[in-house]
């Protein structure tokens, strides 16, 4: 589940644009000895997210992640892992601006690469623990900097800003109508913001956080404000880390495909499902073999879907649900986020109690904890169909599966909601 990109109706295709992500904070007011740029959420660190928002829009040309020079390893195995590309680590600064000018230098001068990168018309500065930005927002201060040298994004401000005096009471207030709080992106041309710091003073680089003011200080560039989006807010606190995970999540959850075969059973409790589904989620439903390089199931792996349900009667479930897990694999999806599969195991059988022994649970739960490794979180749910014919259910026994299968539903959303990982491998009964 990729972010949308926005309004793309002013592209800066034709402009060279870099990107610098400065990755070297320390988080102390995390708390923890994990800076938050490298912390996990849902199993990724933070700042993959990050380069993944840049690294997906085409016309950024180059990323530079500045991070700090223990840290410099754990960064290129993040970039190894993930697969990231156009991306170069550079070593930081003791400051926020140090670290900016270093990542800059790239473009300019051999210190802190082997090789002269090209030199951007346009850069964008972006911090790396701010994972939610998009393009539309991206190409607004990459087109306004073209023309007025320098821009950022800006929002209105929450609180009222007071200053205290000496005694600790209150001096004055700002009007807050009048005042905008800075945020992320912001982007300049590239010359401007580079003269800007080569000019700047030890006083500044040291105890300075505005790259804007930096501009117009220096160079006299009146940076153009551009009116930004909710989602530009930055990972601060331990609790915005919990509030990017229900973000991430929440995006991961607009969308799931139900795959079922030609079986009437399979087939019933699929379009029954997919019935009851579609009012909380995007469905898009197959019957295929899995055995088959089905198009339609790989065209719903490159639209990234994170959510899969495979209905299957008890018997061959194991056996399908590891060439689902097998053709995840391949189309590498696991790699970015967790993927929850879910195998609805339909009990057609005439009985009406169930049982299941010990030694097919250990080995479903055997399955799920290996297939975890692999970031494909698989759970079991049973569906008793009580060998109803779909041909002879009478007007009662449809309302019962009805109700059954809006059980499985419930269960369903709520898996696939909070992709919990300590939940994999169990047996739920709808």
């Amino acid at each position: 589940m990729e972010p949308s990109s926005g309004s793309r109706d002013a592209r800066p295709a034709a402009t060279p644009v870099a990107a610098v992500l400065p990755a070297g904070g320390s988080g102390e007011r995390l708390g923890g000895a994990t800076p938050k740029q490298f912390c996990a959420v849902q199993g990724r660190p933070l700042v993959s997210y990050t380069v993944r928002a840049m690294e997906r829009i085409s016309w950024i040309s180059d990323i530079i992640v500045v991070v700090s020079p223990e840290n410099i390893g754990t960064m290129k195995s993040i970039i190894e892992k993930y697969g990231h590309k156009r991306v170069t680590v550079v070593e930081g600064g003791i400051t926020r601006h140090r670290s900016i000018f270093n990542g800059l230098k790239v473009f300019a001068e051999n210190e802190f690469s082997n090789h002269l990168l090209q030199k951007p018309e346009v850069v964008i500065i972006h911090d790396a623990v701010r994972p939610f930005v998009e393009e539309d927002i991206l190409s607004k201060v990459v087109m306004a900097a073209k023309e007025h040298g320098a821009a950022g994004a800006i929002r209105p401000l929450v609180s009222t800003v007071i200053a205290s005096a000496a005694n600790g009471c209150l001096d004055h207030s700002l009007e807050r109508a009048r005042y905008r709080a800075s945020e992320m992106p912001q982007a300049f041309l590239f010359d401007i913001i580079y003269e800007a710091y080569q000019q700047c003073t030890d006083y500044d680089l040291d105890y300075g956080t505005e790259c804007l003011h930096l501009a117009l200080k220096y160079c006299k560039t009146n940076a153009k404000l551009v009116e930004g989006t909710a989602d530009l807010w930055k990972v601060t606190y331990k609790r915005d880390l919990y509030a990017a995970e229900s973000i991430i999540k929440d995006n991961l959850s607009q969308q799931v495909c139900v795959i079922t075969n030609v079986k009437e059973a399979i087939a019933q409790v699929g379009f029954l499902l997919h019935e009851s589904l579609k009012s909380q989620i995007k469905v898009e439903a197959i019957s295929i073999s899995l055995s088959k390089n089905d198009s339609h199931l790989q065209n719903i792996f490159s639209g990234q879907c994170y959510n899969f349900i495979c209905i299957n009667d008890k018997k061959y479930a194991i056996q399908e649900t590891q060439q689902l897990v097998d053709m995840l694999e391949e189309s590498n999806i696991p790699l970015l986020y967790p993927v929850v599969l879910i195998s609805v195991h339909l009990d057609t059988s005439e009985n009406i109690s169930f049982s299941i022994g010990t030694e097919e649970l250990t080995r479903i739960n055997k399955f799920a904890r290996e297939v975890k490794k692999k970031n494909i979180l698989v759970y079991g749910l049973l569906i008793q169909y009580k060998g109803f014919s779909v041909s002879t259910l009478n007007a009662w026994d449809h309302l019962l599966l009805q109700d059954t299968v809006n059980s499985a539903a419930a269960l369903i959303m709520a898996l696939i909601k909070d992709r919990n990982p300590e939940l994999t491998g169990q047996l739920l009964v709808a």
